[in-house]
């Protein structure tokens, strides 16, 4: 099996299957040694923030583990995700209610990376989509994070 694991925006299963992106199954996954951070910087929005993760060892990241139908699959996102310029691509483990698996995970490219951004309302919106997959405190953690102002609209679709 091969598989994929968002943290970001693709936490949103309508967002990932809009970028045709072929899975049969998806489910809750864990990052461990990991945060997550909105440090990563649009090259579509100026000033705006796009989810990332940065090793920290007390550190864990929820998400969603996709099951993708074949291994090319994972390509399909490379675009979205800008790799390999913006962010690279790992394999890293990935703990499931069951297993432990290795998952691809993209991880910002250091020039990409700027401190003190923060996300569009609408980006953000998508991280939540993703409520059934994150445990409680986690989803008000990620609701609770500071928006840029006014944009709460998502641009037409790129």
């Amino acid at each position: 099996m091969h598989y994929y694991f968002a943290y970001g925006s693709n936490m949103n299963p309508d967002r990932v299957s809009g970028r045709q992106m072929d899975f049969n199954h998806y489910e809750s996954g864990c990052l461990q040694g990991y945060r997550l951070a909105f440090n990563k910087r649009s090259v579509i929005y100026p000033g705006a923030a796009s989810a990332n993760v940065m090793q920290d060892a007390a550190g864990v990241v929820e998400g969603v583990v996709y099951h993708l139908t074949d291994a090319q699959q994972i390509e399909t996102m490379d675009p979205f995700e800008g790799y390999p310029l913006r962010y690279d691509r790992c394999l890293l483990p990935i703990q499931t209610d069951d297993q432990q698996l290795n998952v691809w995970v993209y991880i910002a490219n250091p020039d990409f990376i700027q401190e003190g951004l923060r996300p569009n309302r609408w980006y953000l919106n998508h991280l939540l989509a993703g409520r059934a997959h994150l445990s409680e405190g986690y989803y008000q953690t990620i609701a609770d994070i500071q928006c840029l102002p006014n944009t709460d609209l998502e641009p037409a679709a790129r």
